[in-house]
């Protein structure tokens, strides 16, 4: 029987179709193609559970959000005991013969004061201005007052100077110092920035006396208050603008302390 080319051609190219079949049988056998396959499955799925497991170990070692603080940690301070400072003199012939002030941390006290063949002391609210304020507590600080021992009083004695006493109190704390002439740069500064306090504090005392009472006195209060200015006896000459405008424009008071006021005016604003 005669085949034809084409029928040859397909029975060679099935036969090698089945030779290969065989052939691949035999390399790879049925069971080991599963565990061939199966394996690399086996494999992937390990993989992925490592990875699983290395995510929640990373994610458990960090450190719990909760428990960490938004910024540093800061420390309380020990809150300081209020302090109250006084200043005191003494020096029965003088005109003003008892001057006490007394004022705490933000600079708000009293002023009392006796005067000559005046029995009944006069007691008058007192507050530092800023600027004045942060001077004397700056002084307070400088002599270490509390701590200190030092004693102020200078080998020569002049107690017809009078007497001055500065006294600081603080948290159970407390130590007063009496001398009447001092060497103590830092003890002089302070004693004068106090003599100021109470000077201003005085003229307006005694202007405000005068408006209600005795207006007569008024020009040679302000006579007063001009020679303070001028030498800086004034604790904050600021302070006394506010008064002096209400001077310049008191028709209780005589026109020559008006335009005295005014002019005075004129010289602290500059």
């Amino acid at each position: 029987m005669k085949v034809l080319p084409n029928a040859v051609t397909q029975l060679l190219a099935a036969a090698l179709v089945v030779l290969g079949a065989a052939i691949f049988t035999a390399a790879f056998p049925r069971g080991d193609s599963q565990v061939r396959f199966g394996g690399r499955q086996q494999f992937l799925t390990q993989a992925k559970a490592q990875q699983s497991s290395d995510s929640k170990t990373k994610r458990n070692a960090r450190p719990d959000d909760s428990t960490q603080s938004a910024g540093p940690v800061n420390e309380s301070k020990p809150i300081a005991e209020p302090a109250l400072y006084s200043y005191e003199f003494t020096q029965p012939e003088f005109y003003n013969r008892h001057i006490v002030i007394e004022h705490d941390a933000d600079g708000r006290g009293h002023i009392r004061f006796e005067r000559l063949h005046e029995d009944t002391p006069i007691t008058e609210p007192v507050e530092l201005s800023a600027a004045a304020l942060s001077r004397t507590l700056a002084l307070w600080q400088e002599l270490r007052f509390l701590d200190s021992q030092e004693n102020y009083q200078s080998e020569r004695q002049f107690p017809h100077l009078g007497t001055m006493r500065l006294r600081m109190e603080q948290g159970g704390r407390k130590r007063t110092a009496e001398f009447n002439w001092t060497h103590n740069r830092g003890v002089s500064a302070l004693v004068d920035e106090y003599r100021r306090l109470a000077d201003q504090a005085m003229f307006v005392f005694d202007i405000s006396i005068a408006r209600q009472n005795q207006p007569l006195n008024g020009p040679k209060l302000l006579e007063g208050l001009e020679s303070l200015l001028k030498r800086g006896g004034l604790s904050d000459p600021q302070q006394v603008i506010p008064l002096l405008k209400d001077i310049s424009t008191d028709e209780r008071l005589p026109l020559i302390a008006r335009n005295h006021a005014i002019r005075l005016l004129k010289k602290i604003e500059k």
